[in-house]
């Protein structure tokens, strides 16, 4: 085989350069698989430099069915790699072995993938051959007995990989329509109200104490009395809670009424909103 074949082969097998194949080639003394090792290292060296640049573009997939649903976030820094077939591919990829560890992050990393490599280092591999720092982002799989996931995904790139993605889950008894039009209906009003908890008591502690101290300075700096600041704040904190509480929260569709209205309007006693995720590209 002529050197030039060699380095078509190699592009071909690596995705690499002309000139880094060419190198790799002479360096290994016309040997392609002592090329390819080449070119994984030189991929490491050129890798580590991209990781210190900002990666707030990507996609974030969404993998599984009604009783289990998964979703990564892969990240990398321009939406037009976001885009690139290869990304695409490699994402889709990714997203089924997330949903089959269970988004368990170090089994994610150390799985094999279908070309017998693990995604640590087919992660490595794409950055070498697309030139951009890719990370994988946040994970999540929601799996709760006799409970159906719903899930929206917005802004959607192809197929299962959106910008924005939402799943929800619903704990129901009973077999409806009208569950199951809930449940989409749900989702859509969960990606544009970003709820924080299902109910108020449980939004973290380190969030309310965050916006109380943002509220605090507020009035401080307003020269109001102090037991007029104690009630206005005591109110921006209640409406805080009641608008970042999925439950309490304004029905998108229909926006004077809120959702734990809509849920007594279906008049299905156990019905229960177990759990949700939402989570957006970069943030």
């Amino acid at each position: 085989m002529s050197d030039l074949n060699k380095i078509k082969e190699l592009r071909k097998s690596t995705g690499a350069g002309f000139k880094d194949c060419s190198s790799a080639i002479k360096e290994a003394n016309g040997d392609l698989d002592k090329a390819v090792e080449i070119l994984r290292v030189k991929g490491i060296s050129k890798a580590s430099k991209k990781m210190s640049r900002d990666a707030k573009e990507g996609v974030i997939a969404l993998s599984g069915d009604s009783a289990k649903t998964s979703i990564i976030e892969v990240n990398c820094e321009t939406d037009f790699v976001a885009k690139n077939d290869n990304f695409i591919s490699f994402v889709k990829e990714l997203s089924e072995i997330n949903h089959s560890v269970n988004s368990d992050i170090e089994k994610l990393k150390k799985s094999k993938m279908k070309n017998s490599i693990s995604v640590e280092e087919n992660l490595v591999s794409m950055i070498a051959k697309i030139g951009e720092k890719i990370t994988l982002g946040k994970t999540k799989t929601l799996k709760h007995q006799n409970s159906k996931n719903y899930f929206y995904l917005h802004t959607i790139v192809k197929d299962n990989l959106s910008k924005l993605a939402v799943m929800v889950s619903i704990n129901s008894n009973g077999k409806s329509d009208k569950i199951d039009l809930f449940g989409k209906h749900l989702a859509m009003h969960i990606a544009a109200s970003n709820p924080l908890a299902i109910n108020s008591e449980d939004i973290k502690k380190e969030i309310l104490d965050k916006e109380q101290k943002l509220v605090s300075e507020e009035l401080k700096n307003s020269g109001k009395p102090d037991d007029i600041a104690k009630k206005i704040s005591y109110g921006k904190m209640n409406k805080f809670k009641e608008e970042s509480s999925l439950m309490t929260q304004q029905w998108v569709i229909e926006p004077k009424k809120k959702v734990k209205d809509i849920i007594k309007e279906l008049q299905i006693k156990d019905l229960k909103i177990v759990d949700f995720y939402r989570i957006k590209i970069g943030v």
